[in-house]
């Protein structure tokens, strides 16, 4: 899976679990839960949506990793390359 195709997933979970989000208004470097506003039961959620996807586990003590867009789709990439 490519960074870009990681990105476009990660997007597509955080707009399913944060509808009121603005796919246009989301930037690479949003922290999901400092500037876009999720709480962490929203980030339970998309982790659990992201599982149910791509079938990636991702442990509580790598939530750091998909804190932002960016970070998310090399994180995804890698897990998915794996």
């Amino acid at each position: 899976m490519t960074q870009d195709e990681a990105r476009t997933v990660f997007l597509e979970e955080l707009l399913r679990v944060a509808p009121d989000l603005e796919f246009d208004e989301i930037g690479e470097d949003d922290h999901i839960q400092d500037d876009l506003e999720l709480d962490s039961m929203d980030v339970l959620n998309l982790v659990a949506a992201i599982h149910a996807r791509l079938g990636v586990d991702i442990p509580e003590k790598e939530y750091v990793e998909i804190a932002t867009p960016a970070l998310a789709a090399s994180y995804l990439s890698r897990r998915m390359a794996a």
